[in-house]
């Protein structure tokens, strides 16, 4: 082999127009849907970030245009903790969400199990005796059930009336979580059939175990509403301070603290931390069981 072959210089290759014209778009289209997603999730995250900063504040920088704390005020937690009635708010708050939310999952799981499993006359009309129930605002009944629960049983003052028809079913839990159990192959119910097992027993072995992501989403969609829940409250247990909820508590708190803004923030961001903290924890159960529920049917 000769010199000059051995001292030739190599030769790269150059990518052609066409490739390093794809490469560009490839990386603007990359920057481009990044920078979106950033903005979009400061857009929702700043005014968080905005509240928990004002609750660290003192009361005179509360009102000012400061965005930083000068001091951080961890004691306006306490103050917060510290108010005639807060406590007692929380444990009914705590009552009322998880109360509801087990009755809701108990009461609601055999309902959508028969109308996606079985096969008898009507269950057409019962979903859309579902569906129907959906579409009614509680605002249309509630005179009718208030005076059903004051005058009959007496329970007004109190959250009863709002967890005891939790008991019998959520019309959008049974819709959801039908649609959810409906993407069930019917061999494993054949299967555990065939090996014995009647309808209750297939239940709880085979479609429980199965539809853990449907049942994850049905309750913290309901924790979720029943922990945010105003009108409810407002309506049956406003005449007892004793039973009111976090959420309706709250209006009465920063009526009584209109110019201390640091602790209105403050009890904002308490009555916010659960179901936060609850999302954060669950949001992989929650998201595959919304992203798994079919439409089917």
């Amino acid at each position: 082999m000769s010199t000059t072959t051995l001292e030739r210089p190599l030769r790269t290759e150059t990518p052609p127009p066409a490739r390093r014209t794809a490469r560009r778009r490839a990386t603007l289209h990359w920057i481009g849907v990044h920078s979106l997603g950033v903005a979009a999730a400061l857009f929702f995250v700043l005014p968080f970030v905005f509240l928990l900063l004002t609750s660290l504040m003192s009361d005179r920088q509360a009102l000012t245009s400061d965005l930083v704390p000068r001091t951080w005020e961890w004691g306006n937690y306490v103050t917060v903790f510290r108010t005639p009635g807060f406590l007692g708010w929380w444990r009914n708050s705590l009552m009322y969400a998880g109360l509801g939310t087990v009755l809701t999952v108990l009461s609601s799981v055999p309902v959508a199990y028969a109308l996606a499993k079985f096969r008898f006359r009507g269950r057409s009309l019962s979903l859309l005796l579902v569906i129907s129930m959906m579409m009614l605002p509680p605002q249309v009944v509630i005179i009718p059930m208030y005076l059903f629960w004051s005058k009959q049983l007496d329970l007004t003052g109190t959250l009863w009336p709002l967890i005891i028809p939790l008991a019998f079913g959520d019309a959008f839990s049974i819709f959801l979580l039908r649609q959810f159990l409906l993407t069930i192959p019917d061999e494993y119910l054949d299967a555990a059939k065939v090996d014995g097992c009647g309808e209750f027993r297939t239940l709880l072995r085979i479609v429980l175990p199965m539809a853990k992501p449907g049942i994850a989403a049905i309750a913290l969609f309901q924790f979720f509403a029943l922990w945010n829940d105003y009108f409810g409250p407002q309506i049956y247990a406003s005449e007892n301070p004793a039973a009111w909820t976090l959420s309706y508590g709250l209006e009465s708190f920063k009526g009584a603290h209109q110019t201390n803004w640091n602790l209105t923030m403050a009890a904002t961001v308490l009555v916010m931390a659960p179901v936060i903290l609850v999302f954060f924890f669950a949001q992989k159960a929650f998201v595959e069981g919304v992203t798994l529920t079919g439409v089917k049917g």
